[in-house]
Parts: C-alpha cells; structure tokens; sequence
C-alpha cells in the first residue's frame, strides 16, 4: 500500500470512527508520550501504520486501546510525511538550476 492510500485511510478512520480525546476527557492539554526510540526508518513507519490501520478497521479494541493505537499512527503518519518532504526537497535542490552552477547543501533538520 502506498502512502497515499495510508494516510487517506487514516485520514477516513479519523474523520469517521473516533472521539476526540480532548473533548472526551474535558482536557485541553493534547495527549503526548516522550519516547527515546530511536526514529524508524521511512519503510519501517510506513510498515508499522499500515499494521495499525488494519487493526483499527477489524474495530476490536476498546477505546482506550483504539485511542493509543490512533496516537500512535497520528506519530507515524508525520514521521512519514516528514521523510517525503526531506526527500521532496533534496529533489528539488539536486534539480534546481542556480545561477552559479554550484549544488546547494541539503539540511534534513531545516
């Protein structure tokens, strides 16, 4: 599955099946988790969110367990988007015609 068709599961998973949390707990603070994982790769996340989505499609979780499992895809789905727009970048960087002629640095962290 491309990430295309992942994200607009997910995005149709989001717009159909859940209750924000915020409203649900009467919270405003968003819900957050500190990990020191090292970042998955872009193949790996992908991998893992089209695991997840298919989980939450069989629709037998709780909610609490749906809620971590949807955060956890809301994670994934933005380490995705990440890596395809560094790479968008560095394609329109080694592409791109400057004046001088002379490749421009690449900074993933930009």
């Amino acid at each position: 599955m491309a990430l295309t068709g992942a994200c607009s599961i997910w995005s149709r998973f989001d717009r159909e099946n859940t209750v924000s949390y915020r409203s649900w707990k009467g919270s405003s603070k968003p819900m957050t988790k500190k990990t020191d994982e090292s970042p998955l790769s872009f193949e790996d996340a992908l991998k893992e969110l089209e695991h997840l989505v298919e989980t939450l499609e069989k629709g037998d979780l709780s909610l609490e367990q749906s809620l971590t499992t949807f955060e956890r895809g809301v994670g994934l789905t933005r380490t995705c988007q990440k890596a395809l727009d560094d790479a968008e970048q560095k394609v329109r960087i080694l592409t791109s015609k400057s004046a001088d002629g002379e490749p421009e640095p690449f900074d993933a962290n930009e």
